[in-house]
């Protein structure tokens, strides 16, 4: 209840003295998250309270070369340091690419599986067996029931479901719990400019187009020459 003065006062300076009363205009704060599994890109952690949110389906999207493999590489490094990481691969996998991103390729488990069908069944069986604490996927088309099935599990073993996709669709973008929406502004060269030079990494913009635990998005963050190509966009 607002005090006597302030209730003498005229409307809208009332309504300055609710809007201050409630924080109503003050930054918006991502909580800390309890249960995060670390990205190992400090701008990235810090906007997302901490990292990807543990039992969850966390989506990468953008078009062409937009960085969300070099993000996923990232995340894959420092699973791999202590656990093991699963990559289902479509057949466009560079495994030596994830190496020099600093992914433990002895610790990661690569699946492949080309069709909805076997994708979908290779994620279930490796949600259920929780051997590893992330699981990289590229989208494909499934029904809405499986993309609900597949976060269920997810959930229920705490483990990070990535999904790489140009635009998550409806029954896919329904289910996740944090969306990054990811583009290219450009890349970093090593040498003479021409067939001399060499490519040393990019920097991209990620912006947070959905984040369930924090239930905000609008989020931008620029992240620069950490990041390391990869075979896939």
């Amino acid at each position: 209840m607002l005090p006597a003065a302030a209730l003498s006062a005229p409307r809208n300076e009332r309504f300055e003295a609710l809007k201050q009363r409630f924080g109503v205009g003050r930054p918006a704060v991502v909580p800390t998250l309890d249960r995060a599994l670390p990205t190992g890109i400090d701008e990235l952690d810090a906007a997302l309270g901490g990292g990807l949110p543990l039992g969850s389906i966390v989506t990468f999207e953008g078009r062409g070369t937009a960085g969300r493999w070099g993000i996923a590489a990232s995340v894959l490094a420092q699973v791999t340091q202590r656990g093991l990481g699963a990559v289902i691969d479509d057949g466009h996998l560079y495994p030596p690419s994830l190496e020099e991103a600093g992914v433990r390729l002895d610790r990661l488990l690569v699946v492949p599986a080309t069709t909805p069908v076997r994708i979908a069944r290779a994620v279930d069986v490796l949600l259920r067996s929780r051997v590893a604490r992330v699981v990289i996927m590229g989208a494909t088309l499934l029904r809405a029931a499986v993309w609900t099935r597949l976060a269920t599990l997810a959930h229920r073993a705490g483990v990070v479901l990535i999904v790489i996709a140009t635009r998550a669709a409806v029954e896919l973008s329904s289910v996740a719990g944090l969306r990054l929406d990811c583009a290219f502004e450009r890349a970093f060269l090593r040498g003479t400019r021409g067939v001399w030079a060499s490519f040393c990494g990019f920097a991209l913009r990620a912006e947070v187009r959905k984040h369930k635990i924090a239930q905000r998005g609008g989020a931008c963050i620029s992240l620069r020459s950490h990041l390391h190509a990869t075979a896939s966009p």
